[in-house]
């Protein structure tokens, strides 16, 4: 695959687009890892970037989520300090732009970011600050984008309450959102009921990792007990679709009530193929991208989103997303286009700004 795909001879790279779903600590550069773990004492596991890549790959090639989450132990290591924090998030807003993202929303877990002795205000300006330096830089470039933060409590922890009330406090100073990450099964929303009804009498928007490493009734918790607007994945809720007919293209599907739910109220799936495959979250399904539900979600109208999860542990932008899904599912422009009005539908933004992403990504599809 080149680094510029093109679909109907459009660039995808050129195409306006929204993420939703990517973590912070996924998305560290290599060189900028191995240059952090130096200065810090830190031991990396390659001593180039190379090196650091594959090492990356074999380790999130495991199939499983917790084998997956265990590289963030390196990435959380080299980022204690609010100088790190800043140099990432100001390089993670410029590799955004490169990927042609107009809005982003980050959501990655402060109380992570503590051992060396921050507070958790000071970690989340200090991301705060890399972010607006990194917008400055790309407006500086020719390119305006946005970017939001989402605050995630470690779901196999007990500060969720503790994060929610920081995410109140810093709504108007760049957080967006919160989120409940790490690993899933076992850990399930209904744990945080004290958090999320905290965050819904604040009006706070909330997505909740679901739908990943366990299933259906993981997603109805992060909808009842979590009061979740998005499902980060999501990808499990066809579990509670029975396919039965196919003939073509066509598909004659049984819904569950949870599944005709999540449709029918449009609540939105931040899916992640490559991070999908990676993790074994659709190991019933197969093994091979062409195998992943997205296309059966979309084709049955779920709100379906394009997400990188973490661009260094599955190698990828959201460019390279998309262009997987056009090889794998033969889509057109019409069809990228849904996803990036799907996308900006569900941004955590007042309903006139997400109007405005709307206008952005219709007269940029259109050339």
């Amino acid at each position: 695959m080149t680094n510029d795909p093109t679909v109907q001879g459009v660039s995808l790279r050129a195409l306006p687009k929204v993420s939703l779903h990517d973590h912070l600590d996924g998305a560290l550069r290599p060189g900028t890892i191995l240059e952090l773990a130096d200065a810090q004492g830190v031991d990396a596991p390659a001593s180039d970037e190379a090196g650091l890549r594959r090492w990356f790959s074999q380790q999130c090639g495991a199939g499983s989520l917790p084998a997956y989450l265990k590289t963030f132990d390196l990435t959380v290591s080299v980022t204690q300090t609010a100088k790190a924090l800043t140099r990432v998030a100001r390089e993670y807003v410029a590799d955004l732009a490169a990927d042609g993202v107009i809005y982003g929303e980050v959501r990655w877990a402060p109380e992570q970011h503590v051992l060396g002795g921050l507070s958790l205000e000071d970690a989340v300006r200090a991301v705060q600050r890399g972010l607006e330096q990194g917008e400055d830089d790309a407006d500086a470039a020719g390119h305006s984008i946005r970017v939001g933060q989402i605050l995630s409590a470690m779901r196999q922890n007990d500060r969720a309450r503790e994060i929610a009330e920081l995410a109140v406090h810093f709504r108007e100073q760049g957080v967006v959102g919160f989120d409940i990450a790490g690993p899933e099964d076992g850990y399930p929303a209904s744990r945080h009921r004290d958090a999320f009804a905290y965050l819904a009498g604040e009006f706070m928007p909330v997505t909740v990792h679901a739908g990943e490493a366990a299933g259906p009734a993981s997603i109805r918790s992060a909808l009842l007990d979590g009061r979740a607007l998005r499902l980060g994945h999501g990808v499990r809720v066809a579990e509670d679709l029975q396919v039965i007919e196919r003939e073509g293209d066509e598909v004659q599907v049984q819904f569950g009530d949870l599944a005709r739910w999540v449709r029918d109220r449009e609540i939105p799936l931040e899916l992640s193929v490559s991070s999908n495959l990676q993790t074994g979250a659709i190991a019933q399904w197969g093994n091979q991208l062409a195998d992943h539900p997205f296309d059966l979600l979309h084709q049955l109208g779920f709100a379906v989103t394009v997400n990188t999860d973490n661009r260094t542990m599955s190698d990828t932008t959201l460019t390279r997303e998309l262009a997987l899904l056009v090889d794998a599912f033969e889509y057109d422009l019409d069809d990228l286009e849904t996803f990036q009005f799907n996308a900006a539908s569900a941004a955590f933004l007042p309903v006139e700004e997400r109007e405005e992403l709307v206008e952005m990504i219709g007269e940029g599809f259109e050339g």
